[in-house]
């Protein structure tokens, strides 16, 4: 066999030396990561089971709360606190368009078990769906909203506003919803407009807006800490047949508005009850068991509500209280039932 010329051999040998270092540096590559691998201890991805996801879906409860601004929101946050219970309870509450809105959420929207409504949610069915109340029953009543028409000066009277400017807030609160169904009822037609109230209230002061509605629980800052020329007040409403079926009697005190009402002078007006319902699930179902823990839960702490460091409204809530046009939650009564026995029973 003939010999290849030395000077080749070498210049071949060059050619192939970079790629011989190749495969030796990727050959021990492969063994260091063989010999990590094995000597690495096995990692075991925590993937929930599937009876543990069910186990954590059947004492999830999700509430409508509302707003983000909105009392209602920052109350369902706080029962959420209360009655956590890891695994077996877990209150999820959700933002939506507005306390007007969560009747909606609750007939309609997946997942959604309980909401916290204006009692006169009710008036958009009444045509459509009449027969919604049977389908909706009450946990609690948590606080009625007052019903405030503040009105200036040169106003005296509901009728003085009949088309006028009048302020009903933002669209998915309490007042722009309830209010113009309050006035309809009055038989009074105004010019309604739906701004924020703040700049409502400046308007006001310029004459711009004769009124604005307020539906909240008192009292309310605006008119506890805002200065205001004489003449400015509350106009009172009658209570009367035709809010018997959502609304309550209530008044505007002068203790509670010192700089709009007069010592020992009061206005009389209307509230709307605010309440946490349910939708009337069959008692044997899986949905309706988890709203019955919730009603225990809640039921039993309802004094750590009442403690401070939560919303002041929780202080005047009283569980035996009753919702206009509405019926319990079965499991809210027994309970009601057990514990009034167990406090009438003899020690």
């Amino acid at each position: 066999m003939n010999k290849l010329p030395k000077s080749i051999s070498l210049l071949l040998l060059a050619g192939l030396l970079p790629f011989a270092m190749m495969l030796q540096t990727a050959c021990l590559e492969a063994q260091t990561a063989k010999s990590d691998k094995a000597a690495a201890p096995k990692v075991r991805r925590s993937l929930p089971q599937e009876n543990e996801k069910d186990r954590i879906n059947a004492w999830t409860v999700g509430l409508a709360g509302g707003l983000l601004e909105g009392a209602p929101i920052r109350l369902a946050a706080e029962m959420a606190r209360v009655v956590d219970d890891g695994a077996d309870l877990h209150l999820l509450p959700i933002v939506t368009r507005g306390a007007t809105d969560n009747l909606n959420a609750l007939l309609y929207l997946r997942g959604v078990d309980t909401a916290i409504i204006n009692s006169d949610a009710f008036e958009e069915y009444k045509i459509q769906a009449p027969q919604v109340r049977s389908r909706i029953t009450y946990l609690l009543n948590l606080f009625p909203s007052e019903l405030h028409i503040f009105v200036r000066p040169e106003i005296t009277s509901l009728q003085d506003l009949a088309g006028k400017k009048v302020n009903f807030n933002t669209l998915g609160t309490a007042a722009a919803y309830s209010g113009p169904l309050i006035f309809s009822r009055l038989g009074i037609e105004v010019d309604k407009t739906f701004i924020p109230h703040q700049v409502a209230l400046e308007q006001m002061r310029k004459g711009e807006m004769s009124a604005v509605v307020f539906i909240t629980s008192k009292p309310v800052d605006a008119f506890v800490r805002g200065r205001w020329e004489t003449g400015f007040k509350f106009l009172p409403v009658s209570y009367d047949r035709k809010f018997e079926d959502y609304y309550l009697p209530a008044t505007l005190e002068a203790s509670e508005y010192p700089n709009l009402i007069k010592q020992g002078e009061r206005v009389s007006t209307i509230a709307v009850s605010t309440a946490l319902v349910a939708f009337n699930w069959p008692t044997r179902s899986n949905r309706y068991q988890r709203v019955a823990r919730l009603v225990e839960y809640l039921f039993s702490r309802i004094d750590r509500l009442q403690a401070p460091g939560f919303d002041t409204k929780w202080g005047s809530i009283n569980l035996a209280a009753t919702v206009p046009g509405l019926t319990r939650f079965p499991a809210a009564q027994e309970w009601l039932d057990r514990n009034v026995r167990r406090a009438q029973a003899p020690p």
